[in-house]
């Protein structure tokens, strides 16, 4: 049950491996590799679906004035995140989600290589290595600082 519920953390936007890895594996005590695992399938599960509505499921919310401040904010971030992609294509967008800060995860990815058109494919490779990164990354830290700290 536990593990099930890291999957369905591990897919929540802006929550997403950050989330997800260290509730796994500081809170539940879970095997930090089960946890790096369950998290990553569970945060790549949306990546294609986000790829594939995300200008739609926008330019719709953007036709319905309640959404302005919302879609506002989305297309600052993914302005803003898109100018670092462009310039590196691949490597931009295994660098961007493999760096786990807020708003840098699979789902932002997989949005920003909607938002410029990038290759499907080739996108979800990308998603899906800069996700392998920032999982081992979450994980270290998960691991380690419970260590650190004496805990």
């Amino acid at each position: 049950m536990k593990l099930l519920y890291i999957f369905l953390i591990s897919m929540v936007p802006l929550i997403e491996q950050r989330g997800a890895i260290p509730i796994g594996t500081i809170a539940y005590n879970i095997n930090p590799f089960l946890v790096f695992f369950v998290s990553l399938i569970g945060s790549f599960v949306p990546a294609p679906f986000v790829y594939f509505f995300f200008n739609k499921i926008l330019a719709w919310m953007k036709t319905i004035k309640a959404f302005d401040k919302f879609t506002n904010f989305v297309d600052k971030k993914i302005q803003k995140g898109a100018k670092k992609i462009e310039k590196y294509t691949e490597l931009g967008l295994i660098t961007f989600v493999g760096i786990p800060l807020p708003t840098t995860g699979l789902w932002t990815g997989s949005a920003i290589a909607a938002f410029l058109g990038l290759d499907f494919k080739k996108s979800m490779v990308c998603v899906f290595l800069g996700g392998v990164i920032s999982a081992a990354i979450i994980t270290a830290f998960s691991v380690a600082a419970p260590a650190i700290l004496g805990l």
